[in-house]
C-alpha cells in the first residue's frame, strides 16, 4: 500500500504472514496476555501433544480471581473462599512454571490486573500486536499497538503458532477530539460521551483509532481508561498513535529495551505513528470543550448522560425496538422517567479495575475525599500491587481510610463480582469500572459508571451528584 497510512495499517502490514483466497489473514503475535480463566487452553496444549511456540511473548497475571482482602498470609490463597476460583489461580502458577512463561504470581509485588500491571512493566510498546484472554485487551492500544482480547481457541493457537487469523480485516474509525476537557472532566467522561454517541455497536468491524488535540493532551492513564472502553462500542481494538508522552512512559520500565536498543526502538515508533493525511473509513468528531462529567443511567455504556440530565421517557423513542430497550433499562434500574439524575442515593462505591484503578486515578478520588467522610459504604482496590505501593509512598491510603473506605488490595474485585466482593441485589452502586450489564457487580446490582472523582464524590454525600459542586 503506497500513499499515507494509519497506524494500524502500518502495523497490520509489518505482522501478515498469509492471506487466503478466501480473505482470512494470518498475523503474527508480539505479545499475548492471559490471566487464570483459560487453563483450559493449557488443557488443550496438552492433550494435543503441541508446546508454546515461544513462551517468553506470553505473560500471565491472575486478576480476576485473587482475592482483595487476607492477601497478607504467605499464600495469598486464603482469601479464596471458592475452591474453583482457587484452583484456577494455582494452575495458572503450575501452567506458567511448567511451560516457562513469565508468571507475576498473588505474592509477586508485580502482580495486578493483567491491563494495568503489563503496561506498568514495559510490556507493551508500540507497533505491537498484542492478544488477550480478556475483551478489554484493548487497553493497550493506548501505546500505539494494535490489541484485541480473543477466545479460548485462539488463545490455544497463539500458544502454539505465535500466530493468530482474522476472518476479516478490520476497518478503520478515525474519533477526533479537539480542544481542553473542562474542569472536573476526565478521560471517563470522553469515553462514556463516545460511547453515548456511537452506541453499543457503532464500532463494530472496526478498529478505532483516537486522534486530535485532546488526545494528545492526555497522560498515558488517561489514554489507557479511553482504549480500554473502545471495546464497550462493539469496536475491535482502540488505538492512539505513540508521541512523546508514550516515549516517556516506557523509559526505563522492566521490559522495554535498553542502550542501543531504545535508541533504535524510540526511532521506529516515532515512524509508527499514523501519517498526516492518512484516510479512515469512518470518522466521528468531538468538541472537548462540550463534554460535562458524565454518568451511565441504563444497563449498557451507551445509556450515558451528562450529570445534570434526566432519565430518558421510553414513550418518546423513536420506534418500538428502542422503547423495549428503553423501558427495560428504566424497570431494572427502578429509575423514573423525566427524574433528574443528580441526587438520586446510592448504596455503595466501588473505585478500582482496569479502567481506573490506576495511580491517576486513585489520585483525582483523594483530592474529592481529603476532608471528608464516606456516608456510604466505599472500597478502593488498586489495579495493581505497584499502584497500591505507589499510592501508599503518597499517603493516599491514609485519606481513603481517614473517610471511612476500605483499602484493598489489587484484583478485579467487584467489577467482576468475585470473592465476595460483589453489590447485594437491588442495591445501586457508584463505579469506576467499564461494564453496567444487569448482574455485573452481583446479582441484582444496578450500576452506574463514572469517573474516580464522581464516584467519590457519591461516597461523601450518598447521591449521583455532579463533582464540579464540591470542588473536586
Amino acid at each position: 500500500m503506497s500513499g499515507p497510512r494509519t497506524l494500524f495499517e502500518k502495523i497490520w502490514q509489518r505482522h501478515l504472514i498469509h492471506k487466503t483466497d478466501e480473505g482470512d489473514h494470518l498475523l503474527y503475535v508480539d505479545r499475548n496476555l492471559i490471566h487464570e480463566g483459560p487453563f483450559y487452553a493449557f488443557d488443550g496444549l496438552k492433550r494435543d501433544g503441541h508446546k508454546f511456540r515461544r513462551p517468553q511473548q506470553t505473560f500471565a497475571f491472575p486478576d480476576h480471581y485473587v482475592p482483595t482482602t487476607i492477601r497478607e498470609r504467605e499464600s495469598g490463597l486464603d482469601g479464596i473462599a471458592d475452591p474453583e476460583m482457587r484452583r484456577m489461580v494455582e494452575q495458572l502458577e503450575q501452567n506458567a512454571a511448567s511451560s516457562g512463561i513469565h508468571h507475576f504470581g498473588i505474592n509477586d509485588k508485580r502482580q495486578g490486573i493483567m491491563h494495568v500491571a503489563a503496561p506498568e512493566l514495559g510490556v507493551i510498546q508500540p507497533g505491537m500486536t498484542v492478544t488477550g484472554s480478556d475483551s478489554h485487551t484493548a487497553t493497550h492500544g493506548a501505546f500505539g499497538a494494535f490489541a484485541s482480547g480473543i477466545g479460548a481457541s485462539q488463545v490455544k493457537h497463539v500458544m502454539a503458532t505465535q500466530t493468530i487469523w482474522w476472518q476479516r480485516k478490520p476497518k478503520t474509525m478515525q474519533v477526533n477530539v479537539e480542544g481542553s476537557l473542562g474542569t472536573g472532566v476526565t478521560a471517563k467522561d470522553l469515553a462514556l460521551t463516545i460511547m453515548a454517541q456511537l452506541g453499543v455497536s457503532g464500532g463494530a468491524g472496526y478498529v478505532i483509532e483516537y486522534t486530535g488535540s485532546t488526545i494528545r493532551g492526555l497522560s498515558m492513564e488517561g489514554r489507557m481508561t479511553l482504549c480500554n472502553m473502545t471495546i464497550e462500542a462493539g469496536a475491535r481494538s482502540g488505538m492512539i498513535s505513540p508521541d512523546e508522552t508514550t516515549i516517556e512512559y516506557l523509559r526505563s520500565r522492566p521490559y522495554a529495551p535498553k542502550g542501543a536498543h531504545w535508541d533504535r526502538a524510540t526511532a521506529i515508533w516515532r515512524e509508527i505513528a499514523t501519517d498526516d493525511h492518512a484516510k479512515f473509513d469512518a470518522s466521528l468528531q468531538i468538541d472537548a470543550a462540550m463534554i460535562p462529567p458524565m454518568i451511565t443511567w441504563g444497563t449498557r455504556p451507551e445509556e450515558s448522560l451528562p450529570i445534570t440530565g434526566v432519565v430518558p421517557d421510553p414513550t418518546t423513542a423513536k420506534d418500538e425496538s428502542q422503547r423495549k430497550r428503553l423501558q427495560s433499562a428504566v424497570n431494572y434500574m427502578a429509575v423514573k422517567p423525566g427524574a433528574p439524575l443528580a441526587g438520586l442515593k446510592v448504596d455503595r462505591v466501588f473505585i478500582g479495575s482496569c479502567t481506573n484503578g490506576r495511580i491517576e486515578d486513585l489520585r483525582a478520588a483523594a483530592v474529592v475525599v481529603r476532608g471528608r467522610k464516606a456516608v456510604i459504604p466505599a472500597i478502593v482496590v488498586p489495579g495493581s500491587r505497584s499502584v497500591k505501593a505507589q499510592a501508599e509512598a503518597e499517603n493516599l491510603h491514609t485519606i481513603f481510610i481517614n473517610a471511612g473506605f476500605e483499602w484493598r488490595d489489587s484484583g478485579c474485585s467487584m467489577c467482576v463480582a468475585s470473592n465476595g466482593d460483589k453489590v447485594p441485589p437491588g442495591e445501586r452502586c457508584a463505579s469506576t469500572s467499564n461494564r453496567n450489564f444487569e448482574g455485573r457487580q452481583g446479582l441484582g446490582s444496578r450500576t452506574h459508571l463514572m469517573s474516580p472523582a464522581m464516584a467519590a464524590a457519591a461516597a461523601v454525600t450518598g447521591a449521583l451528584v455532579d463533582v464540579r459542586k464540591l470542588g473536586g
